[in-house]
């Protein structure tokens, strides 16, 4: 009993090693991604980040989807 009891501590001991060097990859990677974001916003223009705000807004078709054409005024003619 005891050998099975150790075997499978050790195996999760190992298992949670692992899961702690990914979560540290992971936070460094996420750290060097925030970094970049800031760095981009700041060198981003005005019109820039409108533009791309504009295109994250939920009323705001997606790209992906198909768009019908409409008349300037709105609607469909």
């Amino acid at each position: 009993m005891d050998l099975v009891k150790n075997h499978l501590m050790y195996a999760v001991r190992e298992e949670v090693e692992i899961l702690k060097e990914q979560i540290r990859d992971l936070v460094e990677k996420n750290s060097q991604l925030e970094r970049e974001n800031t760095l981009l916003k700041t060198l981003a223009s005005p019109e820039q980040l409108e533009k791309f705000q504009s295109r994250l807004s939920p009323e705001e078709p997606t790209p992906e989807a198909p768009q019908t054409p409409e008349a300037p005024g709105g609607s469909a003619v």
